[in-house]
């Protein structure tokens, strides 16, 4: 088809609706060819694409489609992150079911990504809410319950007061109140179901070492989340009890100057060890944390509180008894629940004992001081213990070894390693996810759902109130069931699954998305894992990354996979930017057309208040947002994917522009308008003899060679179109179109120009008589020959001024060269008559004469 004006709106679901008719991405499994599995995270089905997705879909198809004309056999799939909280609110706010809801938006963004041009294999899409797949989701529950990775234990939830029910941290305001009642949210012990990530903590950790295609950043941030600790566990015996309170320190060298011992306020042993006097000081403090989160009660900037208990520890190390108390900043989920206060080398145990009073007594002296002194603030660094006993004398990093063999020797404690890493909690009191798979008996305990009788169907039949326990909780007849081992009544599970679960080995499931009698076939996930290249936000850096990496070693671990790690590289792309309004004073953000510009300074229209204007995240909440669709309708999806990946390099941030976007587009006409030109010219030999043909070929080739490299290697698609666009830049400017080195340019242009722009290119390659589609055509080879100079730009100088340059042979020697200048006008000018002293040559790029006088 002819056509004389670039119009994507044609152009654009025509080539759509034929390679969705032809099958033209769907999956190769030749065996003969290698493999390559491109994937970008996949989206919670919101209901919209934003320009944030439109930017991870477009580099990973770029980065699929050359692998595909370079010969590889390529699984490049999407599919539904489907389950969670959104769906619920919606069935509360618009009377909607949450299957209905999630349905409606995944046909609308699914329109939206195949819009995009996106080379997608649809017959491979999953939704995590569909039970064919969530089936394996409770499978794998079960697989790490048998392995012992699955158990329950009470642990705080956020409780809303008025609506009884549990929240989800999103559902707690920045004041702590409850977004539907507003109520202020308690904190309580639920009994929760958790993965047993901490077994896998410290091969989680070593196995970074075998991720060199992941960034820097993202190693650095998982391993400080694992967060691994060398130090002593230390026991504390009670006065007058038979119970210990076990510490969890780094710094076992300062045990001598413990002064206090503090219990998380939840610990067990709070209501044990409180003595009667001090229980109406203690119960008032528990009902104060309750209304604390976790992280409101361990903010830096919030003072400390405490109280003590009542009950005194006795320190094994230098016999001194020291209160107990019980404190906010401490959490009974990290560490022991429990540690020791040693106000003069922490600094927050020094704000502490300020604070309430208690002792401060130093036992590291800081290099060059003989005495303690009284301290200003805590001494946290090296030195040589004091008022340690036995151990004074020693430098402190001694000591921690040798206190440590002391209290093993003694029965006191041990060498530990801890992480900061803890359990996964997946337990959510909510409807809309993966119901639990196991069955709680009277007589026979927890009992797993045999594997048969999965998938535990979600019942369709449910209200969604927001208010009380788990809508799942309040169908009698779903929850009644007779025990599987013993047959006597039962009740189901009512917990659903956090949606991390999902999404932690959706990547196996695309490499054999069909099968019905098992997760996966295990020759097949041989055969198209790890994932080749991971594209997506540096949000998921730590808990969804880190999941993957679990589930993974835990598949190994059952014996399903042969591989470690489920990604080789990984590429986190920048945030994309729109300009941004923002009030100076209040910091509200302010829609466009409430702001007016006025000599050059920008206020609000209302008050006439200065209003800044930055750059920030597009958001709703902004006003700053670009609708992909309204974009897509102006110029067309080529443009669009262009634009997203000419901006920055995929792992900046990129600020929207449409001056940028018009100009982009201004380029794809250029390239259209070029190809019409050459369609009217007869058929030419193919030749390279001119000057001109041949510098011309050196740039078609440097080109393949420039983009080939920043398609595969560190990605830079923004050099790559550059790189185009200066080749579109030197065709244009060819005076000999009819000639088979230009015939050579126009379809290199195309292949390389492809996975960037694949609807224009289909276009205009069936325009040129070809009959297969572009991207099925091999990727252009360079030609070394090519690549080689026939001349450089010689630069002469005289006393090391610059006075010109001549063309001059590539492979001359100086003798030639030098003969060549003195030739030459610049020669004549500035050297004629004169003596040469000597002559400085710098290859391949200058002649510096030395002249007498």
């Amino acid at each position: 088809m002819t056509a004389s004006r670039y119009q994507p709106a044609d152009i654009e679901p025509r080539w759509q609706r034929t390679w969705l008719e032809q099958g033209l991405y769907r999956t190769d499994t030749d065996p003969s060819r290698p493999k390559y599995y491109a994937l970008s995270m996949f989206p919670y089905p919101s209901g919209n694409l934003h320009m944030g997705h439109v930017r991870n879909y477009t580099i990973t198809d770029v980065i699929a489609r050359v692998r595909r004309m370079q010969g590889y056999r390529v699984l490049h799939p999407m599919g539904w992150d489907a389950f969670g909280l959104p769906a619920e609110n919606a069935a509360i706010d618009r009377g909607v079911h949450p299957a209905d809801w999630t349905e409606s938006n995944i046909a609308n963004m699914r329109r939206q990504l195949q819009a995009l041009g996106l080379s997608y294999d649809w017959e491979r899409e999953l939704a995590t809410c569909d039970p064919r797949y969530y089936r394996w989701t409770q499978w794998l529950f079960l697989q790490m319950w048998h392995l012992g990775l699955a158990y329950q234990k009470e642990a705080l939830v956020n409780w809303d007061p008025v609506d009884q029910t549990v929240l989800a941290n999103e559902q707690v305001d920045s004041e702590g109140r409850s977004w539907r009642s507003g109520a202020k949210v308690e904190q309580r012990y639920l009994k929760q179901w958790f993965l047993r990530i901490t077994h896998y903590a410290e091969e989680l950790l070593q196995d970074l070492d075998q991720l060199p295609g992941w960034p820097e950043r993202v190693k650095t941030m998982q391993a400080n989340w694992i967060g691994r600790s060398v130090g002593a566990y230390l026991e504390f015996p009670v006065v007058g009890r038979p119970a210990k309170i076990g510490v969890f320190t780094t710094r076992p060298d300062t045990v001598c100057g413990v002064s206090y011992v503090v219990l998380a306020p939840e610990h067990p042993l709070v209501a044990e060890l409180t003595t009667p006097e001090q229980r109406p000081r203690v119960e008032q403090f528990l009902q104060e944390l309750q209304q604390l989160s976790p992280a409101e009660r361990t903010a830096e900037d919030r003072p400390k509180r405490g109280v003590p208990i009542g009950a005194m520890a006795l320190n094994p190390f230098n016999q001194q008894q020291v209160p107990v108390w019980i404190a906010d900043y401490v959490l009974y989920e990290y560490g022991t629940g429990a540690v020791m206060g040693v106000p003069a080398h922490d600094e927050r145990d020094f704000a502490f004992a300020q604070q309430y009073g208690l002792p401060i007594t130093q036992v590291i002296l800081p290099p060059g001081v003989d005495q303690p002194m009284p301290l200003e603030n805590a001494y946290t660094g090296p030195g040589t213990l004091v008022n340690s006993g036995e151990f004074d004398g020693l430098d402190n990093e001694t000591a921690k070894e040798t206190i440590t063999q002391k209290a093993q020797a003694q029965g006191w404690g041990e060498a530990r390693v801890q992480y900061r890493l803890r359990d996964w909690l997946i337990s959510r009191q909510r409807y809309w996810g993966v119901p639990i798979p196991v069955i709680h008996c009277q007589h026979c305990g927890v009992v797993p759902v045999p594997e048969p009788d999965l998938p535990v169907l979600l019942p369709r039949d449910v209200q969604i109130t927001g208010r009380g326990l788990s809508p799942l909780a309040q169908l009698e007849a779903w929850v009644n069931v007779p025990c599987p081992t013993c047959g006597r009544p039962a009740r189901r599970e009512t917990d659903t699954m956090d949606t991390f679960i999902d999404s932690s080995w959706y990547f196996f499931r695309f490499a054999d998305p069909h099968n019905d009698q098992a997760i996966f076939d295990p020759q097949v996930i041989q055969n198209w894992l790890p994932v080749d290249q991971y594209v997506g936000g540096i949000e998921h850096a730590i808990l969804h990354l880190l999941y993957s990496r679990f589930v993974t070693k835990v598949l190994r671990d059952r014996g399903l996979i042969a591989f470690d790690e489920p990604f080789t590289r990984l590429l986190t792309q920048g945030m994309v930017q729109g300009l941004t309004y923002k009030h100076v004073q209040t910091g509200r953000y302010l829609p466009p057309d409430q702001v007016i510009q006025e000599n050059g300074e920008y206020r609000d229209k209302e008050t006439g208040a200065p209003v800044a204007v930055v750059y920030e995240k597009m958001s709703k909440s902004k006003y700053n947002g670009v609708d992909p669709e309204q974009v897509l309708a102006r110029y067309g999806a080529d443009t669009a994917r262009m634009f997203i990946l000419f901006k920055a390099p995929p792992e900046k941030d990129l600020e929207w522009d449409e001056a940028d976007v018009e100009g982009q587009f201004r380029f794809l006409q250029r390239v259209w308008r070029l190809v019409q030109q050459y369609r009217e010219q007869p058929p030419a030999p193919a030749t390279d003899t001119t000057p001109a043909e041949r510098e011309l070929r050196r740039t078609i080739h440097q080109t393949i060679q420039q983009v080939t490299a920043d398609t595969t290697g560190e990605y830079q698609f923004n050099t790559a179109i550059a790189a185009l666009m200066k080749l579109t830049n030197a065709l244009t400017d060819y005076q000999g179109t009819n000639s088979g080195v230009f015939d050579e340019g126009i379809r290199t242009l195309l292949l390389l120009l492809a996975p960037f722009a694949p609807h224009i290119t289909e276009e205009l390659w069936h325009q040129l008589g070809h009959q297969d589609s572009i991207h099925r055509q091999p990727w252009p080879q360079v030609d070394p020959s090519a690549l080689v100079v026939d001349e450089i730009p010689l630069v002469i100088q005289v006393m090391g001024k610059t006075r010109g340059t001549i063309p001059a042979p590539a492979q001359a020697d100086q003798a030639t060269l030098e003969q060549l200048a003195l030739a030459s006008e610049i020669g004549q000018r500035y050297l004629q008559g004169k003596t040469i002293k000597k002559v400085i040559y710098v290859p391949g790029k200058l002649l510096n004469f030395v002249i007498e006088g």
